[in-house]
């Protein structure tokens, strides 16, 4: 079903008024842009005709940017895909590490360190626990995301991380975390640990954390959510799919863009998870979508231990030989086939109005030369952006 509006349509709307009164860095103001432009003429296309009744349309390019609501349905389907040759069949489990609001405003001052310690943190604790005997002694993988918004858009970082249940030994041999992979490592532990690690590589950035909040971090409990494991292999990268491109607002939550104001659906789980909605002038709303564009060039998937890339090759593929699974390979897989194969679009569409004919290529529709209009005045950034025909 198409979304009622899109976040384009506000960025497009209301971006001078919001500029004006929040200023924001040049890798904010390109992803903003890139946003406005997404599937506009400004970014290029194809002509098409109908095979059948002549009818011409117009089919314009995407802007590919990760925090771009439009652009991740084929990165999505083609990380799944490429996650699933590297499956093994046993059990796995889904944890959360959180950090504390009490650092959100770290956070925006220094997103690259605070993340980079989260990620950082996070594999230090599920690696140690790996280690010792008492819980595991064997080397096991992790499949790390990030995300660092809530449901009404507020800092809230927290990593999604997919382990099996078990890992390789010293031996040589598979080991299964305790009863055959069902149960992993005590949560209240890991997060004691997880605060600790995290705090101590914090330092080592460089981030002075205020004594203020220092002490009120180390008094109060970190979270580390493990939820049940899968009951199928096949179904866990399936629902970590989920998570993987998903941005801090899909075009779906919009409700209403009018007056000035944006109103969007969102979940209170304190409340039982029940929907509510929440309005907002719209330059407020683009200040906290603002505050989730990563740093440029930072890795929001992360993959360690037997699952990293440099491992693969060896050490997964020793598991899988353990399992008497094909060994993995890197699946390369192009648009055009997970459209296919796994979104269901035919890659050649349908005329939408005679329902005979195709829309085949007639022409190519170039983009825009020359700098984005944001280099040239901020301040005049994706106004005049003309809509989708």
């Amino acid at each position: 079903m198409k979304p009622k509006h899109e976040l384009s349509e506000i960025v497009r709307g209301y971006s001078k008024t919001f500029l004006q009164k929040y200023p924001q860095s040049y890798q904010r103001l390109k992803t903003l842009d890139a946003i406005a432009r997404c599937r506009t003429a400004s970014l290029g296309g194809h002509q098409c005709k109908c095979s059948s009744c002549g009818t011409e349309k117009y089919f314009y390019n995407s802007c590919r940017n990760r925090h771009c609501p439009k652009c991740q349905a084929v990165n999505r389907e083609r990380w799944i895909a490429q996650r699933e040759a590297e499956l093994l069949p046993v059990p796995y489990f889904h944890l959360v590490f959180t950090l504390p609001h009490e650092l959100n405003q770290l956070a925006e001052q220094y997103p690259k360190q605070v993340y980079n310690a989260l990620f950082y943190a996070s594999w230090q604790t599920i690696k140690s626990f790996a280690g010792d005997e008492k819980h595991l002694g064997a080397k096991t993988g992790m499949v790390a995301v990030l995300h660092t918004w809530g449901q009404q858009l507020w800092l809230h970082p927290h990593l999604h991380c997919i382990v099996p249940g078990g890992g390789i030994s010293k031996q040589g041999k598979w080991k299964w975390s305790r009863n055959k992979g069902k149960y992993l490592f005590p949560s209240y532990a890991m997060a004691k640990v997880f605060r600790a690690k995290y705090v101590a590589k914090l330092g080592e950035s460089g981030i002075k954390i205020p004594p203020e909040i220092r002490r009120t971090i180390f008094k109060k409990e970190w979270v580390v959510y493990a939820k049940q494991t899968f009951s199928k292999p096949e179904y866990v990268m399936e629902y970590l799919g989920r998570y993987t491109h998903k941005i801090a607002i899909s075009n779906h939550r919009l409700e209403r863009v009018e007056n000035g104001e944006v109103t969007f659906r969102y979940k209170d789980y304190k409340r039982s998870g029940k929907t509510f909605e929440s309005t907002m002038k719209a330059e407020e709303f683009l200040r906290r979508f603002c505050m989730h564009i990563l740093p440029k060039g930072f890795m929001k998937m992360r993959h360690y231990g037997i699952l990293a890339s440099k491992n693969k090759a060896k050490e997964l593929n020793f598991a899988k030989k353990q399992f008497r699974q094909e060994p993995w390979k890197k699946v390369k897989l192009k648009w055009s086939e997970i459209a296919i194969q796994r979104l269901n679009i035919k890659t050649l569409k349908q005329c939408s109005k005679c329902k005979k004919g195709i829309m085949e290529p007639v022409g190519v529709i170039h983009p825009e030369r020359g700098p984005p209009m944001f280099k040239l005045n901020p301040n005049l950034a994706f106004v005049n952006q003309q809509p989708n025909k």
